[in-house]
């Protein structure tokens, strides 16, 4: 199945229209139409100069951007379900009891995230990567999977642990700096979190070459960000899977913002459209719909289990919050972009759709909220009773068998611990 490219395309020039002067029109990620209009010097071919020539192919690409993306959406901000001819079928059959589900996701990962943020500022966790205004694209992209499915995330995807079974305490120990992850990576098919960042994408790119040979019938996503995709490892990762027919869905959350730096100054072409280059079909979603996130996600992985290979989603979304507790969002971005993106806010706009449609009542509202709140007082209390770790139990499972060097450092460590000893009577 071959994927168009979404990008905004310039209309063929009448005969009537003005010279110099071109329109585009593209969707938002609001799903309203809008015309962007360039107009440029007439300049010929020979008095353009390479550096002239790189401007203005500058300027055409960041007036692209700026118009904004055309994109898979199911349900507007406004939670108005629109028609989709290739991904409606991948929705088709769901109940009201699953919308419920979804938005129960969303909520209560929210929830959880936001603890994790305060326990962080309450001196508990010693940094957190809160994942506020992409709950859509991680609860979309997570129900899509099949339990077989092997999940490989970054260090923010709470809401695809959630909907891999993944108990949220266990996703804060290794912030709070008790153990080297929480939770055995086979148990849920969900990987360890990964804190150097793309890496994780030659991971999952091994992982499904390997399930392949095995003749399996599952497959494998990646997540990373915007900021990853610059990444060698991910230009690695994307070469590897397309030669060798990996089933592998390359899930890039497109949140606007790698740390400081805009999309903008890290591709001169919208994400997705990169993985045309390797021979492989991208195709950019609505990020804050879950909906289309979930259809999408169900195509691309269904794609890599009839063994055709790899895909790339890219989730267009914004994060909401800082990059981690550790980031000061003010110092580079604005207040007024931030609040045009809360517009398109991922659960208000289930929640919307779900009223409209008379999905639910306020008596389920009312018990999802007592529940969020259950659901904060038990984080709170789990991570305040977490045992200090073993001081010695960073030196296990380096190595399958002992090695001397090892033995050496753990050797040294203990007479260092030692000379910390309580010396009576001091």
């Amino acid at each position: 199945m071959t994927v168009e490219s979404t990008a905004p395309r310039k209309p063929r020039r009448s005969a009537g229209s003005k010279a110099g002067s071109t329109g585009a029109e593209a969707t938002d990620a609001t799903g309203t139409q809008r015309t962007t209009r360039t107009t440029a010097k007439k300049t010929t071919a020979k008095k353009a100069t390479p550096a002239k020539r790189a401007a203005v192919a500058r300027k055409a690409t960041g007036a692209a951007q700026t118009a904004g993306p055309e994109l898979v959406q199911l349900l507007t901000p406004e939670g108005e379900r629109v028609q989709n001819a290739e991904y409606d079928g991948y929705v088709a059959d769901i109940t009201p009891e699953e919308l419920r589900g979804l938005y129960r996701d969303m909520v209560l990962t929210r929830r959880f995230d936001a603890e994790a943020t305060s326990l962080q500022r309450q001196g508990e966790l010693g940094l957190w990567a809160s994942l506020l205004g992409q709950e859509a694209a991680q609860i979309g992209s997570g129900r899509a999977t099949r339990e077989d499915d092997y999940v490989f995330p970054t260090y923010r995807e709470h809401g695809v642990a959630w909907c891999r079974g993944v108990d949220p305490t266990n996703l804060l120990g290794m912030f709070r700096g008790v153990n080297n992850g929480g939770w055995d990576p086979n148990g849920n098919n969900f990987h360890l979190y990964t804190i150097v960042i793309g890496s994780q994408t030659l991971h999952a790119t091994g992982y499904a070459m390997g399930i392949a040979k095995d003749g399996a019938d599952s497959a494998v996503i990646a997540y990373f960000g915007d900021g990853a995709s610059s990444q060698g490892d991910v230009a690695e990762s994307f070469t590897f899977s397309a030669v060798y027919n990996a089933p592998v869905v390359f899930f890039c959350q497109n949140n606007q913002w790698a740390i400081s730096e805009p999309t903008e100054k890290q591709t001169r072409v919208p994400l997705y459209q990169r993985a045309q280059g390797y021979g492989f079909p991208g195709v950019r979603v609505d990020g804050n719909d879950v909906l289309a996130c979930l259809a999408v996600t169900k195509w691309a992985l269904e794609r890599a289990r009839n063994g055709e290979g790899p895909t790339l989603v890219e989730a267009y979304t914004y994060r909401m919050g800082a990059h981690t507790t550790s980031d000061d969002p003010t110092r580079y971005r604005g207040d007024e972009e931030r609040q045009s993106w809360e517009a398109k806010d991922p659960i208000l706009r289930l929640r919307r759709h779900l009223e409209s449609s008379n999905h639910a009542d306020e008596g389920f509202f009312a018990e999802l909220e007592a529940e969020s709140e259950a659901l904060g007082r038990r984080v709170r209390e789990a991570v305040r009773a977490m045992p200090d770790p073993d001081h010695f139990a960073i030196f296990e499972n380096v190595y399958a068998d002992g090695h001397a060097l090892v033995d050496e450092e753990r050797a040294q460590f203990a007479a260092y611990q030692a000379s910390f000893a309580d010396v009576e009577g001091v």
